[in-house]
């Protein structure tokens, strides 16, 4: 089953149109909560848990994306998490790397986790590797990586490793892609994982041209993560019906700033006050669960989730036509 697209619950309008998607269209999408979307004590999307997410349809395919110390809400060390995920989840992206950067370090956690993921579930499937902008691979280090894995882990829990994490140029800032595309490592990278019978998955997928991705998957890649691009989606239509109505705008602004999701993702020279839409648009689909966007802005519009899911189903449609 070749999944090309892995998109990020951000909302339950997000997580409706993948459904709709594929009963439609024959096309498998896999969707990857990350923790702080997504957790055993529930997240920022939909308010889902770990149990609730799986149970809400038998055609989702569940990534965890990130697992791991350092990626939840709180500080922890992932493995109370990694219990849920192990029961209801299909994949596991192993990512200790936040925490951990050194090799050394990152890969005893990575063979850890698998081992414990391992014995709780022997059907679970898993992700290696990290994204550029967490920690950068070279192709020798994944190579490295996957013999140290092999050579610890019993035959059977290595066979269940399924994707590879594999770094071209991508990274996100503020609602923009500001990764330096590489071809020459793409190609390197990609062949680490057909060497070691895996498919290549590259994160931080969002906004770049389609054409891009084309021409990734062109030249051997399996699949691509978007995540923030698909909230943008929804905000965007928010902010187009809010556009001429100041109080609207302002009270959505007002509920992003004290959200305080925004920070992360922005430079030191960012001005929340002067860049009112922008921090909309970095910030808007954390908050889409939260009682006073409900209330003061969501419920202003009676038929917003129609228009929201007809704008992310086009994305998907989209996206799908590029391979």
């Amino acid at each position: 089953m070749d999944i090309r697209f892995f998109i990020g619950p951000m909302s339950k309008n997000v997580v409706d149109s993948i459904i709709e998607f594929q009963d439609f269209s024959s096309k498998k999408v896999g969707i990857i909560p990350s923790r702080r979307q997504v957790d055993y004590l529930g997240g920022y999307s939909n308010n889902w848990t770990t149990e609730n997410i799986s149970k809400y349809s038998s055609e989702l395919i569940i990534m965890r994306d990130h697992s791991g110390p350092g990626q939840g809400a709180e500080e922890d060390d992932g493995y109370l998490s990694l219990e849920y995920d192990c029961k209801y989840f299909d994949y596991i992206h192993i990512d200790p790397w936040k925490k951990y950067s050194s090799f050394d370090e990152g890969s005893r956690w990575t063979l850890d986790m698998i081992k414990f993921c391992f014995s709780k579930n022997p059907k679970i499937k898993f992700e290696v590797g990290t994204e550029e902008a967490i920690r950068k691979f070279e192709p020798a280090d994944l190579e490295k990586l996957l013999n140290y894995l092999k050579n610890n882990l019993s035959k059977e829990a290595f066979l269940q490793i399924k994707y590879l994490v594999i770094q071209s140029g991508t990274s996100l800032s503020s609602n923009q892609n500001t990764g330096n595309f590489n071809l020459k490592r793409l190609k390197q990278m990609v062949n680490v994982a057909k060497k070691n019978n895996l498919k290549s998955k590259e994160h931080n997928g969002d906004y770049i041209p389609e054409e891009l991705i084309r021409l990734k998957m062109r030249n051997g890649l399996d699949s691509i993560n978007i995540a923030p691009e698909f909230g943008l989606i929804e905000t965007q239509t928010y902010l187009n019906q809010i556009k001429n109505r100041k109080q609207l705008f302002d009270r959505y602004w007002e509920i992003c700033y004290n959200s305080k999701k925004w920070v992360k993702w922005v430079g030191k020279d960012f001005d929340p006050i002067k860049q009112k839409e922008n921090l909309i648009k970095i910030c808007g689909h954390y908050v889409l669960s939260n009682k006073q966007f409900i209330n003061d802005i969501k419920s202003q519009f009676e038929d917003i989730d129609k228009l929201i899911k007809k704008n992310i189903m086009d994305k998907l449609i989209s996206l799908h036509k590029t391979v």
